[in-house]
């Protein structure tokens, strides 16, 4: 299977509107042990990706990404304009300027994107961010596609593990960004972090439907 320009816009697309329709929730996760604004930050960051892909029609998978990440850092506030922007940034830049991307390149440009997440941020698996949802499903991932399976033989099953690796940071007891200046008072909360991956990662199953 392969992964056109018109997929990946499709895949942000999708991710806007999630987004969206969830910026109050978001923002009420990030009351609770951040600043408040994740979900209106994020909305805001889509929303611009949006417009710039618009204006600037983008002719390649790996375009349409630097494209969303480039707008991603310039309107996102917080920390989640370059972790995400790195995020979108990394993964297009992986892609280079093939105008098709394969499962298997798919996969290694979710690792160069996570890997910018983990260098940025210095975060690890049990830290409550959305490393916490990132890692597991890029080594599910890449396992799959040892065994030859593509994005959307296990899309279910990547949708559900990010949600589970999203309900597991509820528990967790945060150890960076502001959340972990509450020390003990941030377990009980789930990661705004981690939830807003769980969309991006269901958005990017989401748009295999649409293709």
């Amino acid at each position: 299977m392969t992964y056109t320009k018109e997929y990946f816009i499709r895949f942000v697309e999708i991710f806007s509107k999630y987004l969206a329709e969830n910026k109050e929730y978001l923002t009420q996760l990030d009351a609770a042990i951040g600043d408040g604004d994740h979900g209106i930050n994020m909305d805001r960051g889509a929303k611009a990706a949006l417009e710039r892909l618009k204006s600037t029609n983008p002719s390649s998978p790996g375009e349409v990404l630097r494209t969303v990440g480039m707008a991603m850092l310039s309107s996102v506030g917080g920390a989640a304009g370059p972790l995400y922007g790195t995020a979108f940034i990394k993964m297009g830049m992986s892609f280079g300027k093939k105008p098709e991307i394969t499962d298997e390149e798919l996969i290694r440009g979710l690792r160069q994107a996570l890997d910018g997440i983990k260098n940025l941020g210095k975060a690890e698996v049990g830290e409550k961010t959305m490393v916490d949802v990132w890692e597991p499903v890029v080594k599910f991932l890449e396992e799959c596609a040892k065994e030859g399976k593509t994005l959307s033989d296990v899309c279910a099953e990547v949708i559900a593990l990010a949600e589970e690796r999203m309900k597991a940071t509820i528990p967790m007891q945060a150890k960076k960004g502001r959340a972990s200046y509450l020390g003990e008072r941030s377990i009980g909360h789930q990661d705004p972090g981690a939830t807003s991956s769980y969309f991006f990662f269901k958005s990017l199953c989401e748009a295999i439907g649409g293709r």
